[in-house]
C-alpha cells in the first residue's frame, strides 16, 4: 500500500480479511496524520451499507446532521442592502438531509486502530517510483487464492532511500498527487490523466465550537443538526459541526467556494496549507466573507485562526483505467471529486469494499483487476460528472439567489441529481460480502 491515511488503511485491513499474507504500507509522512481537520460527511444510506460492509461502525465518533438549510444574504425587495433574514440570511429551503459528519483524523485514527496488528506500516517511507508486470498474473504466480510467490510479473516499488522492493500487488492510496498513477497512466499515453483544475477555489477552516459564544446570538443561533450553504454570486460557503480530536469536543468546519484570488497560479497541482497564508491573503478572506454572507455567518467563517485556515484549488479527475500488471489505484489517486458531492470518503471506502469482494470471489490476479476496475472505474467516471454538474449550478452558472424561493429550489435541485444516483457517492451495485474471519480484527 502506498500511502497510509483513510483509503490505505481501509485497503490494508480489506486485503487482511481477503487472505492475503503479509500487507506493508508504505507512508510519507513521518509522523500521525490526525491533525488534519477537515471535515468529511457520509449519507445516512451510504453510511449503513458501510457499516454493512465492516468498514464503519458507531464506535467511530461522530456528529449527526438532519438538514441542510439553504440561505442567501439577499432577497427580493432588499435592494441589495443587506437582505431579509437577519443575521442568519433568508431562508431559501429547509431540506432534509441526514449525514454522519467527521473530523479527518479522528475517522483515520479509528481506521488506523481497526487495522489488524499483521499489517506492518511504516512511516517517513517516501515512495518515488513503482512498475508492475505487463500481465495480470495466473494462479501459479501469487494470485490471491493461492497464496503463491513466484516472481513473474510481480510489482516492485523504489524508495527515496534508493531501495526496491517486490510484491505481489502494489496499491496506490498516495492521493491526488499519486506516484502510482503515473506508472498505471503514463503522461506520455495517458495525457488526460491528471487532476483538471475547475476554474475556482475552496478556502476551508475548523475551530472549537465554543467559540461561537462570543457571536451575536452564540451557538443559539445555529442549531447542531444544520448544515448551513449559504449562497451568493459566485460562490457559496458549507458550514456544519465535527467531532473534535479530544472526546466529547466539537468543531465547527466550513468550506467557501470563491473565484481564483488574482495571487494564486494553479497551474499545476497545489494548496496552501493550513498556517501558511500571509496576513494579507488571510486577510483577503474576512473581507469576502464579510463582502458576500449574512452578518452571523460572516463572523462564523473570521472565528477561525490564521493556522487553521488553508487554501485548496478545486480538481477533478477519472482516469481511464485503475489497473495495470500488478498495480491498482484507490481513492483520490484514480478519483478527484469536487468536494460539492460529499462523497471523498465514501468512494475511497467503496474501492476497498469492491476490491475485498473481488478478491473473495477471484482465483487469480488475471482475474481479480479486471473486476475491480470494471466496477469502481465507471463508479468514478459517474461520481467526476455528478460533481462537475453539482460545481456547475452551484457555483460558475449558478442561479440568481435573491430570486429564489423553495419551489424554485426543489426544482433546481432535482435538475443537478434527477438520473445521477450519485450524490453523496454512489449506492453499492451488490451487496457487500460481509467478512468471514472476524478473528483479523
Amino acid at each position: 500500500m502506498v500511502g497510509g491515511s483513510i483509503a490505505g488503511c481501509a485497503f490494508a485491513r480489506a486485503a487482511t480479511r481477503g487472505g492475503a499474507e503479509q500487507v506493508v504500507v508504505l507512508e510519507r509522512s513521518p509522523g500521525r496524520l490526525e491533525d488534519r481537520g477537515v471535515g468529511l460527511c457520509v449519507l445516512d444510506p451510504r453510511y449503513d451499507e458501510l457499516v454493512r460492509a465492516g468498514h464503519l461502525d458507531d464506535g467511530i465518533r461522530h456528529h449527526r446532521l438532519t438538514h441542510r438549510h439553504w440561505l442567501t444574504r439577499e432577497g427580493a425587495g432588499s435592494g441589495g442592502g443587506g437582505g431579509t433574514g437577519g443575521p442568519r440570511g433568508r431562508l431559501l429551503w429547509a431540506q432534509e438531509m441526514p449525514f454522519h459528519s467527521y473530523h479527518w483524523g479522528v475517522l483515520w485514527q479509528a481506521l488506523r486502530e481497526r487495522t489488524p496488528d499483521s499489517v506492518s506500516f511504516r512511516l517517513g517511507e517516501a515512495v518515488t517510483a513503482v512498475g508492475g508486470g505487463a500481465d495480470g498474473g495466473d494462479a501459479t504466480d501469487g494470485g490471491p487464492g493461492t497464496g503463491g510467490h513466484g516472481d513473474r510479473g510481480r510489482a516492485w516499488i523504489e524508495s527515496a532511500g534508493g531501495g526496491r522492493e517486490t510484491y505481489d500487488l502494489v496499491i496506490g492510496a498516495d492521493g491526488y498527487r499519486s506516484v502510482v498513477r503515473e506508472a498505471v497512466c503514463p503522461e506520455s499515453a495517458f495525457p488526460g490523466a491528471r487532476p483538471v483544475y475547475a476554474g475556482y477555489v475552496c478556502w476551508r477552516g475548523s475551530f472549537d465550537a465554543r467559540l461561537l459564544d462570543g457571536l451575536p446570538g452564540g451557538a443559539a443561533l445555529w442549531p447542531e443538526g444544520e448544515v448551513i450553504t449559504v449562497c451568493y454570486p459566485g460562490g457559496q460557503v458549507v458550514l456544519y459541526r465535527i467531532p473534535g480530536l479530544e472526546p466529547g469536543s466539537t468543531q465547527v468546519n466550513w468550506v467557501f467556494y470563491a473565484p481564483t484570488p488574482p495571487w494564486l497560479r494553479p497551474d499545476g497541482v497545489t494548496s496552501v496549507p493550513a498556517g501558511t497564508l500571509t496576513t494579507g491573503r488571510f486577510e483577503e478572506l474576512a473581507a469576502l466573507a464579510e463582502r458576500h454572507l449574512p452578518s452571523y455567518w460572516a463572523g462564523v467563517v473570521t472565528l477561525t485562526p490564521r493556522e487553521r485556515t488553508l487554501l485548496q484549488p478545486v480538481y477533478d479527475l477519472a482516469v481511464p483505467r485503475r489497473t495495470t500488471g500488478r498495480l491498482l489505484l484507490a481513492g483520490d489517486a484514480a478519483t478527484v471529486v469536487r468536494p460539492h458531492n460529499t462523497s471523498g470518503v465514501v468512494k475511497a471506502l467503496q474501492d476497498a469494499c469492491a476490491f475485498e469482494d473481488a478478491w473473495r470471489t477471484a482465483d487469480s490476479w488475471a482475474e481479480l483487476l479486471p473486476v475491480y476496475d470494471a466496477e469502481r472505474g465507471a463508479v468514478g467516471r459517474e461520481t467526476v460528472e455528478v460533481g462537475r454538474r453539482l460545481g456547475r449550478a452551484q457555483v460558475t452558472e449558478a442561479p440568481d439567489w435573491s430570486a429564489m424561493d423553495e419551489a424554485a429550489m426543489v426544482d433546481w435541485w432535482r435538475q443537478q441529481v434527477v438520473g445521477t444516483g450519485g450524490f453523496g457517492g454512489h449506492a453499492i451495485a451488490r451487496p457487500p460480502i460481509l467478512r468471514q474471519n472476524p478473528s483479523v480484527e
